[in-house]
């Protein structure tokens, strides 16, 4: 998959960070929905006229106008199951950002939740071969603002190593664990030759290296989806990609 042009403009991207996809009936970090709740917010999308996409395609896109990105953090098992069908018949795209140092783990940085299975090598493999952008969200989940010299390498560019040695081409996308960033972070996944980041709410170091998302969860029903999709031009700053 080619690499995203992020030269070209300044804009607020809408895009949307989702996680497990499955029952949420136990889930204290509000990090899942299910199947019928994701089958309603992209119906939501599209009739206001928009479609999810993956970032490649939201970057790449002349005018990202009725566009948003759909992005799913951890690369949990349920994503080939549960929420890639749901895309399916949406006809979206998306991003599933994984953990090439956890492949057929579980998510052990929880300690609150339930223990939910994580993509194996072979599921990431079906993933990517259904047109779904991969992208890497470090290699073992932790917060790269605490991370030393050498797990911040380790986390950045070996795990963009390992995903290229899985798939064949690098990815061109980086997602922050936790949504945590600083500078150091930001300049680790630049020099790792990440072409953009996703964060949460970046601040000031918004740009391609740190893309604001928004959450959603179980709990966004249309008005809520609709709150969050006008306010969000107001709340985060445009991304700056011009050079």
């Amino acid at each position: 998959m080619a690499a995203p042009d992020t030269s070209r403009r300044s804009f607020v991207p809408w895009v949307a960070m989702y996680h497990s996809v499955a029952d949420c009936t136990d889930d204290p970090y509000r990090v899942t929905v299910t199947p019928e709740r994701l089958d309603r917010q992209l119906a939501w999308l599209a009739r206001r006229g928009l479609r999810g996409v993956s970032m490649a395609e939201l970057l790449a896109a002349p005018a990202p106008r009725g566009l948003v990105g759909l992005t799913f953090d951890d690369g949990y098992a349920d994503f080939l199951t549960h929420a890639l069908p749901v895309l399916r018949r949406h006809r979206c795209t998306a991003t599933l950002f994984v953990l090439p140092g956890r492949l057929g783990g579980d998510n052990a940085w929880d300690p609150l939740g339930p223990r939910k299975p994580l993509l194996t090598a072979d599921g990431i493999r079906q993933a990517a071969a259904e047109g779904v952008e991969i992208g890497s969200h470090g290699l073992t989940h932790v917060d790269l603002t605490r991370a030393d010299d050498r797990a911040l390498r380790a986390e950045t560019a070996g795990s963009r190593a390992a995903l290229a040695e899985l798939l064949g081409p690098a990815p061109a996308g980086f997602c922050y664990p936790y949504g945590t960033v600083d500078r150091r972070a930001a300049d680790a996944v630049r020099d790792a030759g990440y072409t953009y980041a996703c964060a949460i709410d970046p601040g000031p170091l918004t740009g391609p290296h740190a893309f604001p998302r928004v959450h959603v969860g179980q709990n966004d029903t249309a008005a809520r989806l609709f709150l969050k999709y006008r306010l969000h031009p107001l709340r985060r700053r445009p991304v700056g990609v011009a050079r």
